[in-house]
């Protein structure tokens, strides 16, 4: 696990799945299509991942906080 957190405001969420096409890993969306965080501490190698998914969300509901 890396010290890095990902904080998700699901109410800001626009259900466009940007988060889950650019990180599979660490995002999934749910009946709504709205995003659901899998995993709050990402693994290091799902890092970068997450860096896409916080620039390409549409509604800026991500937030990677890197300690």
């Amino acid at each position: 696990m890396s010290g890095a957190e990902v904080e998700l405001e699901t109410d800001r969420c626009v259900a466009s799945g940007q988060c889950v096409v650019a990180a599979g890993q660490v995002f999934d969306q749910d009946d709504d299509g709205i995003a659901v965080l899998l995993a709050e501490r990402p693994a290091p190698e799902h890092l970068d991942d997450v860096r896409e998914a916080v620039a390409v969300c549409p509604a800026a509901a991500i937030r990677l906080l890197e300690r």
